[in-house]
């Protein structure tokens, strides 16, 4: 559906740009071009009845001009001046071309872009906000707006309000304050006094007194070994010496 659509739109717009430039001249310098329409067209600022017109670039020493006049055809007329931007196509032609933007019903062609014979680049002109939202409502293309306008639709800041002027006063200045009495520095509190110290602990010292006891450091059992073996040895004698007497 939408290729059908832009298929007409197409068709239209190459139907109006059989209609509208049956004969066409141009100049080199200001690419002068002179164009007769049987319909009535639009261009940014203005509406075109049927009738032939002349475009042409103002002349200037800028190598960059896109600032497009429409005239009358006895060029005393000026019906808009147009700042353009620089529309780019791949392969020129030798006849003046112009290209339509499709537009609601009951509303003029409105010129899309217009290039010169043999020249890649042309003009494509920028329409009001509000006719460019339009077009494109119908198109579903972007379509370029009118920078300046655009601009001139935005309100400006409001000034900062000026202010007031001072007014001289002859009044003599107030006298000074008197300067505040020094502040008197209070005597910081006295310390308070430290503790006492503590008695010191009795030192402990060893004495080297005598043990009032021996220690015990032998055993009793060898005294009485001692004590058995001489009665032993006292009982052996006296026995030898009963045997002698007998």
């Amino acid at each position: 559906m939408n290729k059908l659509h832009i298929s007409t739109a197409l068709f239209a717009a190459v139907v109006g740009i059989v209609a509208v430039a049956p004969k066409a001249a141009a100049d080199e310098w200001d690419k002068k071009t002179v164009i007769t329409t049987s319909e009535t067209i639009e261009v940014p600022g203005a509406t075109l009845p049927a009738g032939t017109y002349v475009f042409k670039l103002v002349n200037t020493t800028d190598a960059d001009r896109h600032t497009v006049i429409v005239q009358n055809e006895r060029e005393n007329h000026t019906y808009a001046t147009i700042l353009a931007i620089p529309n780019y196509r791949i392969r020129p032609t030798g006849k003046t071309r112009i290209t339509f933007w499709e537009t609601p019903a009951g509303t003029p062609k409105a010129v899309r872009a217009w290039f010169y014979p043999g020249d890649n680049f042309g003009q494509e002109f920028a329409y009001k906000k509000d006719r460019a939202t339009q077009i494109s409502q119908v198109t579903h293309e972007q379509v370029p707006q009118d920078t300046a306008q655009v601009a001139a639709a935005e309100p400006a800041p409001a000034p900062e309000p000026a202010p007031a002027p001072q007014v001289a006063d002859n009044t003599p200045p107030p006298a000074p304050e008197p300067a505040p009495a020094p502040a008197v520095a209070e005597a910081a509190p006295a310390p308070e006094p430290a503790p006492a110290p503590e008695p010191a602990a009795p030192a402990v010292i060893a004495q080297n007194t005598t043990p009032n006891e021996l220690p015990q450091t032998a055993s009793n059992i060898p005294l009485l070994a001692f004590v058995g073996f001489s009665a032993l040895a006292l009982a052996a004698v006296l026995g030898s010496f009963v045997r002698r007497l007998s």
